[in-house]
């Protein structure tokens, strides 16, 4: 028997097919209005090109248009009476404490050699708002650590034990380090599914720049018991804590325009949402059951573990029953961005290789159409570069090739009037308005709205609103053909099958030096001179439309170097630009936060400039970090001769020359034998050899 659909689904189909139409309306007229533009009206084959790349980039950007333009609705009428949280009337600040029992709840942080302080001052902030709620019995911490730096290892072991120790939560924060890292995050929580995950009936997952507020936490839970259809509820982060000027941008954008968007997410989606991999609850029983990942056929990148894991584990989720909704409206959920342009694109590239992956995902049976449409979304996130780039350059050889052509006013066919090969500047220059306002016109809604509800001040008054909404509009548009440019070249290293590693994110603000700068925005400079030297040889007047692309690509060098810069990025604040509400009134979580970061600054600069004060050193020479890393360890194991020689040798190279002298994998192979770091330790104590204890940091 058909399974009878429920309301919110029948909806949701409705928006879809109504959103769809106008989708491809507005890009099939937009199109037909490309091809009048062109000199011969489409009639030959690069200007058929140029119009089938337009039609579907058109369609690309239309996508999110509309999809803010049914957000904006969605602010406006204050609610949604299919959303979950609605129809079982569960507010955004519920006063009935209590009445809906809160079951074991885990919230995990999975961490890979991330900046050890900021991880804990994140945990203590989390854990601290949700203590003050009064609800804190039935939530545990995990730190999960794939971290593979032998020093972060032992600093996250010791920072672990002190925040217990400081807490009294001896019993409520755990803390594990796989020693393979398989699958990387999604093997991490995997890990901890096989390992705990019976005990609990849910599992927040954040990402190690995550914070989130007790309250948020609590009302999530209590959303995911009042709905036992809900296998997953997402939040939309808030982006605060950085300086430099792109990363306050990208704050400004997602404070302004971010909640349009994804209330425009949550009304086309409903129970069929994403999963964005962190700031979200997961009912842990079904999430078990249905959502591992299978390795994929083939070699890298296209082929083997699933990176991007977030998207296909709520496709699975909806593929066996359980709904996935987005809490678009839930305050008190905040992550951080890079703090740089080349930190946002080395973590592109990740997110590209990962999102192209799943092409192959497309057809699997059993998927929804809607899941299967945010896979191509995700692939169109960064394919579009290159349509992009394909539409520019067809352009470039039209108009390059429409100087030398000899025109023919009369074709073999009899005619009456001869084919004159026209451009149209004012209809290209109505095209070009119309995208304007596609992209554009949202943003100028968002402020409006954020106007009319009588919220400026949040963002430092009306005119500073403005001035950030007309700031941010140049930021991006500048640093457009820069994104365009490096996520058409992933996309192709990713289908050559050129592997990327994982390392970890740059979390804070170090800037960009001009020769780092200079050795990954050269290609891209040399290519803007090449392309706009033919221009302005070929066709001047094209050379003048085309300016507004390439004149970023030669300038990325400085571009990246400014705005990496946490100095101009302070000048901004000071000046009020790109002002946000958690600078101006910041909650509870985020300044507590701040305060732990103020508190750990001379201790980390002191730190830097003693490398042997290490996490490595010390476990070696002090007794009490020695005590906590072997107790962590696993039970000693009967080793291998030839394990047991080499590990051996590895000791006396270390007692012979110091820390200085082992390699990375030796540190961790040391850290790994409880028996071998007892009695180097030992050893380095017993030793009255200055040459020795000297090179270990410990006085004679």
């Amino acid at each position: 028997m058909k399974k009878s659909r429920k309301p919110w689904e029948k909806a949701a189909r409705l928006r879809r097919l109504l959103i769809g139409a106008l989708i491809l309306s507005s890009s099939f007229f937009a199109s037909l209005h490309m091809a009048d533009v062109l000199p011969h009206g489409g009639g030959k084959r690069l200007e058929v090109a140029i119009v089938i790349v337009f039609a579907i980039l058109f369609a690309w950007i239309s996508i999110g248009f509309w999809e803010a333009i049914v957000g904006l609705f969605t602010l406006v009428r204050g609610k949604d009476r299919f959303a979950v949280w609605e129809r079982k009337g569960v507010g955004p600040n519920p006063t009935e404490k209590r009445t809906i029992p809160l079951p074991p709840t885990a919230i995990l942080f999975p961490i890979s050699n991330e900046e050890v302080g900021r991880v804990f001052a994140g945990i203590r902030a989390t854990y601290e708002s949700l203590l003050a709620t009064g609800e804190i019995e039935p939530f545990h911490f995990f730190v999960l650590s794939d971290s593979s730096n032998p020093d972060r290892w032992v600093e996250e072991e010791v920072a672990w034990a002190e925040l217990c120790q400081t807490l009294r939560i001896h019993g409520r924060l755990f803390y594990r380090r796989r020693r393979v890292n398989l699958k990387r995050k999604s093997g991490n929580i995997a890990d901890f599914c096989r390992r705990w995950g019976r005990s609990y009936r849910y599992m927040f997952v954040l990402d190690a720049d995550s914070v989130m507020a007790g309250e948020a936490m609590v009302r999530m839970a209590r959303i995911m018991e009042a709905n036992p259809e809900v296998g997953i509820l997402q939040t939309a982060p808030k982006a605060v804590n950085q300086e430099t000027p792109i990363a306050r941008g990208q704050q400004f954008a997602n404070h302004v325009y971010g909640p349009v968007f994804t209330a425009g997410l949550h009304f086309l989606q409903l129970g069929d949402s994403h999963f964005w991999g962190h700031n979200a609850i997961i009912r842990v029983e079904p999430f078990m059951k249905h959502c591992g990942l299978p390795q994929l056929p083939g070699r890298p990148p296209l082929g083997g573990y699933i990176m991007s894991h977030d998207f296909v584990e709520a496709a699975f989720m909806r593929r066996a029953g359980w709904e996935v909704w987005l809490l678009h409206d839930q305050d008190g959920s905040y992550e951080e961005v890079p703090p740089t342009l080349l930190d946002e694109l080395k973590r592109d590239r990740r997110w590209c290789q990962g999102n192209l992956q799943h092409v192959r995902l497309l057809f699997r049976r059993g998927l929804l159409v809607a899941h299967r449409a945010l896979f191509l979304h995700g692939v169109m996130s960064y394919a579009s570069a290159l349509l992009w780039c394909l539409f520019i350059g067809l352009s470039s050889a039209e108009a390059i090739l429409e100087t030398y052509r000899t025109p023919v006013y009369f074709t073999a066919e009899r005619t009456l009037f001869p084919n004159w090969p026209v451009w149209h500047p004012r209809w290209a220059l109505t095209l070009l308005g119309t995208t304007g306002v596609i992209l554009f016109l949202p943003k100028l809604m968002s402020v409006l709205l954020i106007a009319l509800k009588g919220q400026a001040h949040r963002f430092g008054g009306p005119v500073r609103l403005l001035a950030g909404l007309v700031a941010e509009v140049a930021l991006s548009a500048f640093f457009a053909p820069i994104r365009m440019f490096f996520q058409t070249k992933f996309v192709l290293l990713t289908l050559l099958g050129r592997q990327i590693g994982w390392s970890a994110q740059t979390r804070t603000d170090p800037g960009t030096s001009w020769s780092e700068a200079l050795r990954f925005h050269g290609a891209g400079v040399v290519a803007a001179l090449i392309w706009g030297g033919l221009l302005f040889l070929f066709n001047r007047s094209f050379f003048w439309w085309n300016a507004p692309i390439f004149a970023p690509l030669l300038l990325a060098v400085p571009l990246s170097v400014w705005s990496s810069s946490p100095k101009i990025g302070r000048v901004f604040k000071r000046l009020g630009l790109f002002l946000i509400p958690e600078e101006i009134k910041p909650p509870a979580p985020l300044r507590s936060l701040s305060a732990l970061l103020e508190k750990m600054q001379p201790i980390s600069k002191s730190e830097a400039a003693l490398p042997l004060q290490r996490g490595f050193v010390r476990a070696v020479t002090d007794p009490n970090v020695n005590a906590l890393h072997r107790s962590l360890l696993r039970k000693e194991r009967r080793l291998s001769r030839r394990i047991a020689l080499r590990r051996l040798a590895i000791q006396e190279k270390a007692m012979d020359h110091g820390p200085e002298r082992l390699s990375a994998e030796e540190k961790r192979e040391l850290l790994s034998d409880p028996a071998r770091i007892l009695e180097i330790h030992h050893k380095i104590w017993e030793a009255n050899d200055p040459s020795v204890t000297g090179g270990w940091g410990i006085p004679t």
